[in-house]
């Protein structure tokens, strides 16, 4: 993956394709298409670094032996 690209997890309730950054898994959004919900992720990743938001929580391995 190059530093450009992100993943996400997303899925289908009803109307609305729901989704969120693998790395900030407490922060979701949606929206009626997948182009829109990846429109609104860049948009909430430009917010979560942006420091607007406070306290923001990540995913992060450990490595141990």
């Amino acid at each position: 993956m190059d530093m450009n690209t992100l993943r996400y997890i997303y899925w289908r309730d009803g109307e609305m394709w729901l989704g969120y950054l693998e790395e900030y898994p407490d922060y979701w959004t949606q929206a009626e298409t997948i182009k829109e919900l990846e429109d609104s992720l860049r948009d909430l990743l430009k917010d979560l670094k942006s420091g607007e938001v406070p306290g923001v929580r990540r995913l992060a391995e450990l490595q141990v032996s």
